[in-house]
């Protein structure tokens, strides 16, 4: 007999947007895995759960859960699983769950890339509406020092190869993760590749060095010094002043996770200068909040 402990492989995450949705873990880990800020993988190896597995888990659900209206897949870049499986795993929950207005999940732009037009589009068909992409910066360099084991332009790539299926796209942006080095470049590029992009939604995350990353290895060294609170909000300023995209097109803005020193919510671009003033507002009157720390270990 299942529970909910035999189903979750801990620990388990999801975007904050995801906070009401109903959670299936079809595989375990992340494809990719060698992130120096990230650890929220690290010991876990990368599994696509069988069939067998999936469907059990999803009666399990369906028999516990009278309604949902979202759904979302983990454990990280589920959409790397072979498209014929990743097709039949939809067209169960879709059948178990027919009340279901939108399917999202993490993608690796390594993972979109793979896949053909064709493919996306029936994934899309299938009810995956929203997908996660992590851009964390702009800037090749930073990409490379962070082992992103991608480009920027192969990111934008696969953003528009989504875009273009139909999919909406979330994109996250990591702020502070060059420490106290020169954030220029990274804030600029970052800035040039979203006005390129247009996600659907954006946000600004701010970094967090967690207890056995490669980041905090190079911290305790002394080679990485971590980023005031203030030195972050002026660079987050920067991202937010190069934002630049056409009238009529709209990306709808988060910079209020629980690692941001500052809560941001609008849309761009009608509300950039709002953000910049707020910003600004904070640090001349350093209104610059504590972050939860001890929420943020975990």
């Amino acid at each position: 007999m299942l529970d909910i402990d035999m189903i979750y492989d801990y620990p388990l995450y999801r975007p904050p947007s995801e906070a009401y949705s109903l959670i299936i873990q079809i595989t375990l880990g992340c494809s990719h895995n060698k992130c120096t800020f990230c650890k929220m993988y690290k010991d876990k190896k990368f599994t696509i759960k069988s069939m067998e597995q999936i469907k059990a888990e999803v009666d399990f659900f369906r028999t516990r859960v009278k309604y949902i209206d979202k759904i979302f897949l983990a454990d990280g870049d589920a959409l790397i699983i072979p498209t014929p499986k990743l097709l039949e795993i939809l067209d169960y929950i879709n059948e178990k769950f027919p009340e279901n207005e939108r399917i999202s999940l993490y993608a690796s732009p390594k993972s979109i890339l793979l896949k053909t037009p064709e493919e996306l589009e029936e994934i899309r068909k299938r009810g995956v509406k929203l997908i996660y992409i992590g851009l964390e910066s702009g800037d090749d360099e930073v990409l490379q020092e962070i082992q992103k084991g991608v480009t920027s332009e192969k990111i934008l790539e696969g953003a528009l190869k989504a875009k273009k299926a139909g999919f909406k796209i979330s994109v996250t942006v990591i702020a502070g993760i060059l420490g106290k080095k020169d954030s220029t470049n990274h804030a600029l590029k970052t800035a040039e590749i979203v006005n390129k992009m247009i996600p659907d939604y954006l946000s600004i995350l701010c970094l967090v060095v967690h207890e056995g990353t490669e980041i905090d290895k190079r911290k305790k060294s002394g080679e990485f010094k971590e980023a005031s609170g203030e030195e972050i909000l002026k660079e987050i300023k920067m991202i937010i002043e190069n934002i630049d995209i056409p009238q009529g097109e709209k990306i709808i803005f988060r910079s209020n996770h629980a690692s941001n020193y500052l809560g941001l919510k609008g849309d761009f671009p009608e509300d950039k200068e709002k953000f910049i003033s707020e910003i600004n507002f904070a640090i001349k009157n350093d209104y610059i909040r504590e972050r939860n720390e001890r929420y943020l270990r975990y």
